[in-house]
């Protein structure tokens, strides 16, 4: 991740001139130019338009294939580049000298379009993030990452009452499921699996079944054929899965009686995923603070590539959930869940 400090200003551009996407020129010296250009994520709102090398000998042509676009030497040639590109964008290297980027400032006032800088902040939201002049220079404040109390409050009301409702919305679908999950394979409809909750309490979880009563005495014979990385078993496929079971997962009908484990507050309509015990025994001090919060039926990392994603961008999604939350990102990952169960991608 790198562009929350300039998440403000690309918002701005994009409000501004329709949905293209945004047309970025990157700035920094040869090595850092490339180093950002090189770990670009794959995000269709914004494209590379071009490169400009502030300083440190660079081989050009090597940095015109890594950006695949023009490459500009000195800040000189910022202005001619920002316009003949296309840019909506400026946005400088981390650890670029101040004096550079004042210069290109300068420079880009008769362009007339924004420049924003990389911050070492990949792990805070902009709402979180203030400015402020003071020993001489500009300080970036970053605001604790703690709810207020009226949120917390606001968040468990939801999940007690939404979920309330939505299990009676649910009840008589979930009825004929289980019985068509019974006709499918033998076997008890209902599967109940240890989970770690918020602060590392146990509970048991609730799905519908969609493997065979034996599966997990299997699980042995298949993990060299594992499709993700990290503290994670998926593969496609799985022969443990039954008919109704492969129609369950992709539909994410399969979560539905969690809404008993949201209703006994074990866990919250939207979080990250409820871990397993022997997945939380490997966690490091950094991923442990995923069980800050409740674990939920949806979140952040389901809502943006499910299982498609790997593991350490997974947790990189549910650490900046916990340590960013607010209400009206959780109605937001409620209204994307629903395209997310929609599309199939990322779902088995």
């Amino acid at each position: 991740m790198m562009l929350l400090m300039a998440t403000a200003v690309v918002l701005g551009v994009r409000l501004s001139r329709g949905a293209r996407p945004t047309r970025v020129v990157v700035v920094g010296d040869g090595t850092s130019l490339e180093r950002v250009v090189s770990g670009w994520p794959e995000d269709p709102a914004m494209t590379v338009a071009g490169g400009c090398v502030v300083s440190g000998l660079t081989s050009v042509g090597s940095l015109r294939q890594v950006c695949e676009a023009p490459v500009a030497m000195g800040l000189h040639r910022l202005p001619d580049l920002v316009e003949d590109s296309g840019a909506d964008l400026v946005l400088v290297a981390n650890g670029t000298d101040p004096a550079l980027i004042r210069e290109a400032a300068w420079r880009l006032e008769r362009t007339g379009v924004p420049m924003a800088i990389i911050g070492a902040l990949d792990f805070v939201s902009p709402h979180r993030v203030s400015a402020t002049q003071a020993l001489g220079t500009t300080l970036l404040n970053v605001s604790p990452s703690r709810p207020s109390a009226g949120g917390r409050l606001a968040k468990a009301a939801i999940d007690r009452v939404g979920g309330v409702l939505l299990l009676g919305v649910a009840l008589p679908v979930l009825a004929l499921l289980f019985l068509l999950v019974r006709i499918d394979s033998p076997g008890n409809p209902v599967f109940r699996q240890t989970r770690i909750g918020r602060d590392g309490v146990p509970f048991r979880m609730f799905k519908l079944r969609t493997m065979y009563v034996d599966s997990e005495a299997r699980l042995a014979e298949l993990l060299d054929r594992n499709e993700v990385d990290g503290n994670l078993f998926k593969i496609r496929h799985d022969p443990r899965v039954t008919r109704i079971g492969s129609f369950l997962r992709r539909s994410s009908l399969d979560e539905l009686p969690q809404l008993l484990n949201v209703v006994r507050g074990e866990m919250s309509l939207i979080g990250p995923r409820p871990a397993l015990p022997e997945q939380v025994t490997r966690y490091d001090d950094t991923i442990r603070r995923r069980l800050a919060v409740k674990p939920g039926m949806t979140g952040l990392w389901q809502v943006s590539g499910r299982s498609d994603l790997p593991y350490d961008q997974a947790v990189r999604l549910d650490l900046h959930y916990v340590d960013n939350w607010r209400l009206c990102d959780d109605a937001v990952i409620a209204c994307r869940t629903v395209g997310a169960v929609i599309s199939p991608r990322g779902a088995y």
